[in-house]
């Protein structure tokens, strides 16, 4: 089944970078990424139903940056819809930080957890995407500096988001959330083209990617 939008509705975007896409630099606040796309075809595609479009990505978070903000960004706008995409900063290679960031997948679930249970409470309609990583090489923002890393980084780095997916689906089945499987999807896009088309980096989109994203998403809603 699809997510109804009826006139007047409320969407809510969260999550990291790629939700966030230079948000604050925008007049309409929706970024330059997926969520501008998505609100720009469904305005193009039903005039006549009329949504509210809001963005509340931060570059660089983690599960826990969206938990201390969960209250006031997301609950006290009382969305009618809340899409996700967090977790990529939730992986391993955040380790390399000044902060050292480290979570497990069991404490990854149990913060993503504290976030769907107050939006399940409310009847909130759910959206969960999951974290992606393309199998790039090279350089990767890390904290405020950048580094460089190999192949076997990044093998590292896929040994340990592959069980944070695995969470996001496991959550999207108990909450009865729409699953936007945006690691499957990315890995079957770049098996004709290679992975640069979508993310140059691996981790943040190209423009391709945000259209593939926000095409994705879309199908989930009606």
């Amino acid at each position: 089944m699809t997510i109804t939008l009826r006139p007047g509705s409320t969407v809510m975007f969260t999550g990291d970078s790629i939700t966030d896409s230079h948000r604050l630099d925008s007049e309409h606040g929706l970024g330059s990424g997926y969520p501008l796309l998505i609100a720009g075809e469904w305005g193009l595609r039903h005039p006549e139903r009329p949504v509210t479009w809001l963005n509340s990505g931060g570059a660089g978070d983690k599960v826990m940056d969206l938990e201390t903000r969960w209250q006031a960004d997301i609950l006290d706008a009382r969305p009618d819809v809340v899409s996700i995409l967090v977790g990529i900063n939730d992986v391993g290679w955040h380790s390399l930080a000044p902060d050292g960031y480290v979570i497990s997948p069991q404490d990854y679930a149990a913060g993503y957890d504290r976030l769907l249970a107050p939006l399940a409470e409310a009847g909130t309609e759910l959206i969960l995407i999951e974290p992606f990583l393309l199998p790039i090489s090279g350089l990767i923002e890390v904290g405020n500096g950048h580094a460089v890393l190999d192949e076997e980084d990044r093998k590292k780095w896929r040994a340990d988001l592959d069980p944070k997916i695995q969470v996001v689906r496991e959550l999207a089945h108990e909450y009865g959330a729409h699953l936007l499987a945006a690691d499957d999807m990315f890995a079957e896009l770049a098996a004709t083209t290679g992975p640069e088309y979508w993310a140059e980096d691996g981790v943040h989109p190209t423009p391709a990617g945000h259209a593939a994203l926000a095409a994705a998403w879309l199908r989930l809603i009606a």
